[in-house]
């Protein structure tokens, strides 16, 4: 059943939707650098792909970290003030980058990221639920999944910048001087900071939830929430896995070598991922969120399920493929998991920025199956994590049409 057009944002907030989303093009950079940077630290400090999935780990630990922090920070302060500090942390840990490659010390490197993560956590905490307060409560989905495009665009350039930085032509190793786009990532978060430090947010207050006999209805009471905070877990590690051992999978299976593969990954997967969420966002417009999870989640398993049966250039195709259907997951998940949730949304949003805490659990289980095993089989992870979101979906297709 298709819902009636709304306006995808209020005619009040159209400024501030500007100035959020501008964040959500740093931390899709951000995040794709680590995809190069796995790769690239495999080959100047000889380590193995479990150990190299210590990047990943670092920075998402720092979600896992400082998500209930960041929550009780903006909850006292505000959206804005916790987007500063989320910038301030950010832009500290990119020029963390500058001693990590002057020793070339794989540690400071590692503390850099987790840096970066603890900066990425304060920024998510406040953009994402604010993105889908600014505007009616039914285009909430595809708001969020608009702004989130942005980070696809991000997500495109960060693997060409390092790609042809860190890879040279044949193939091989590049210049290796991984601290130069840190730096100038840094330059950038600095400035947005001080834009963000002399405007005025408007804050999104809520009235207390209570019950029919007038008690204050708990956030863990509500068992979709529940639900949602699990599947975006599982999400996480699906996603993150992928895109942690895209390179290693495809130059393994002999499509390419390395610098080709980082690309193909900014042109291909990213492309297609960020064409997935400014699609899903405008269909939403039409469909109802859950629908849209459902097909998409369906389409990402059957996808996956090709890539474990090995079967040649299909697998590639079926790989890339998987990112166009997995590009709505994130904030769809997200925005259907804030649904209703009233004043306890801010905490909500704390828990929900909890669940990158995957990109530690997958690459870790990815990278230790392809070391014992082979890079197809180490697909399984992200094949049960989208399993998981499927069933998600396929509940709250079925709440909706209740409804």
């Amino acid at each position: 059943m298709k819902q009636k057009r709304i306006p995808l944002i209020g005619e009040s907030y159209v400024i501030p939707f500007i100035l959020i989303i501008s964040l959500f093009f740093l931390w899709g950079f951000a995040h794709a650098i680590l995809d190069v940077l796995n790769k690239h630290f495999q080959e100047l400090l000889d380590i193995s792909k479990s150990h190299s999935a210590l990047i990943q780990a670092t920075m998402y630990m720092g979600y896992f970290v400082m998500a209930i922090p960041a929550g009780l920070f903006i909850t006292r302060w505000g959206y804005r003030r916790g987007v500063v500090f989320g910038l301030l942390l950010y832009a500290v840990g990119s020029f963390l980058f500058v001693p990590g490659q002057h020793y070339v010390s794989f540690n400071i490197f590692l503390l850099a990221l987790f840096v970066i993560g603890c900066g990425l956590t304060f920024l998510e905490t406040a953009a994402n639920p604010y993105a889908t307060e600014l505007g009616a409560r039914e285009t909430a989905a595809s708001r969020l999944n608009f702004a989130q495009s942005f980070n696809g665009l991000g997500c495109i350039c960060a693997p060409i910048l390092t790609g042809l930085l860190l890879f040279s032509e044949d193939g091989g190793r590049g210049s290796g001087n991984v601290a130069l786009p840190y730096v100038c990532m840094g330059v950038v978060v600095l400035l947005v900071a001080l834009v963000f430090s002399r405007v005025k947010l408007p804050e999104i207050e809520h009235e207390q939830e209570v019950d029919a006999e007038g008690r204050v209805v708990g956030l863990w009471s509500h068992r979709l929430f529940v639900f949602g905070l699990i599947a975006l877990f599982a999400y996480e590690i699906g996603e993150i896995s992928i895109n942690s051992f895209f390179i290693n999978s495809v130059v393994e299976q002999g499509w390419m070598h390395a610098r080709e593969a980082s690309l193909v990954l900014s042109f291909g997967g990213v492309g297609l991922f960020l064409v997935g969420r400014f699609a899903g966002s405008w269909i939403m417009r039409s469909v109802r969120a859950e629908k849209m999870l459902f097909c998409c989640a369906t389409g990402v398993v059957l996808t996956t399920t090709l890539v474990l049966l090995d079967v040649g250039l299909v697998s590639l195709v079926a790989l890339l493929c998987g990112y166009a259907f997995e590009a709505i997951m994130f904030p769809t998940i997200f925005a259907l998991s804030l649904r209703g949730l009233g004043s306890h949304t801010k905490r909500a949003s704390s828990f929900l920025m909890m669940t990158p805490v995957g990109g530690v659990v997958g690459p870790l289980l990815m990278g230790a199956v392809a070391d014992y095993s082979n890079m197809v089989w180490s697909f399984l992870v992200p094949w049960v994590a989208y399993v998981f979101v499927w069933f998600y979906a396929r509940r709250m297709l079925s709440v909706s049409q209740k409804a």
